[in-house]
């Protein structure tokens, strides 16, 4: 395969509701792969919502505000576990049509939440990507993920993987990635603001990969209908009446190529960008630029990547 059809669906998400959710997801996603896409991308924690009240309302990281403890115990309530059944719409689209979607969501591992992007792939289960540093005020709301995640999918034209958002800025986190050989990266953001836009092309140039930067629409609006299709609750109602303004995830989505040349690029509002590009681009590239391979000195710099699950607690017998 020497071409390759990709989309982003840059959308609103349904915030908080996790099956309204990807029921829009998985219609978008049909869409998109009816008009021709093979890989489908999604913005950062599509489904549940980009967590804005950290950001937005006033107050929100003061300790114990009930606002913030009711949308915490909301989105531990909505979010994915292991096996998650309610993603069935997604998995059976994609062994239908052999297509491959990435997509973030709040995960409930244990008893924490984690921000992670899942790679939903034909015949297999989906692979998930978790967020290693949450950034700032998403402290307050994400646990951390660990080697374990570090992954690429092992498609016929090539590997595909994911980073989220300021995973972007850390130097050893891309190293990694691009040792697995990307040929096409998604990279997940709330809003693909210029300094975001800057790292996602950047990326592209220094992996040699084509990389599609998926970023929300999101409104404040959003974030109310949300809330009552969970069944409403006073506390997070009142924190997010705190929020100013309306519009506060921005699009900005752009696939660019592996020269850091921009290919495609979204406005600010909801629609679904394609791109098809020749796979060649990658191998054009890499004769002047191999950051894992010619341009590496191993006898100067070494990484070592820890590939365990740290879950904390063993259970021996």
């Amino acid at each position: 395969m020497s071409t390759l059809h990709v989309a982003i669906c840059q959308a609103a998400p349904v915030p908080l509701h996790f099956a309204d959710g990807i029921a829009k997801a998985a219609r978008l996603a049909r869409e998109a792969i009816e008009g021709g896409a093979q890989v489908v991308a999604f913005g950062e924690t599509f489904l549940g919502g980009y967590p804005l009240w950290l950001d937005e309302a006033p107050g929100a990281a003061l300790w114990d505000h009930p606002g913030t403890r009711a949308l915490h115990n909301i989105l531990l309530e909505q979010a994915l576990v292991e096996n998650d059944e309610r993603l069935a719409p997604l998995q059976k689209l994609v062994d239908a049509t052999g297509a491959i979607i990435s997509i973030g969501a709040h995960e409930r591992v244990r008893r924490s939440l984690t921000n992670t992007q899942f790679t939903i792939r034909p015949g297999a289960r989906p692979l998930p990507h978790r967020k290693l540093v949450p950034t700032h005020g998403e402290r307050l709301v994400w646990a951390r993920g660990d080697g374990s995640t570090l992954n690429v999918h092992e498609a016929e034209w090539g590997n595909l993987g994911s980073l989220i958002c300021w995973e972007h800025w850390m130097p050893l986190a891309r190293a990694a990635m691009h040792n697995l050989g990307e040929c096409v990266h998604v990279a997940a953001w709330p809003t693909v603001r210029e300094q975001y836009a800057i790292a996602s092309r950047h990326y592209a140039m220094e992996g040699r990969c084509f990389v599609l930067a998926a970023g929300l629409v999101q409104s404040r609006d959003d974030l109310f209908d949300g809330l009552e299709r969970v069944g409403g609750n006073a506390d997070a109602l009142g924190l997010l009446n705190a929020i100013e303004g309306e519009k506060l995830n921005r699009g900005g989505s752009l696939i660019a190529a592996p020269d850091a040349g921009v290919i495609a690029q979204a406005g600010e509002g909801e629609e679904t960008l394609h791109a098809e590009f020749d796979l060649a681009a990658i191998g054009e590239g890499l004769a002047s630029l191999d950051t894992d391979g010619h341009y590496s000195r191993p006898d100067v710099f070494q990484l070592h990547v820890d590939t365990q699950n740290k879950g904390g607690v063993i259970w021996e017998r």
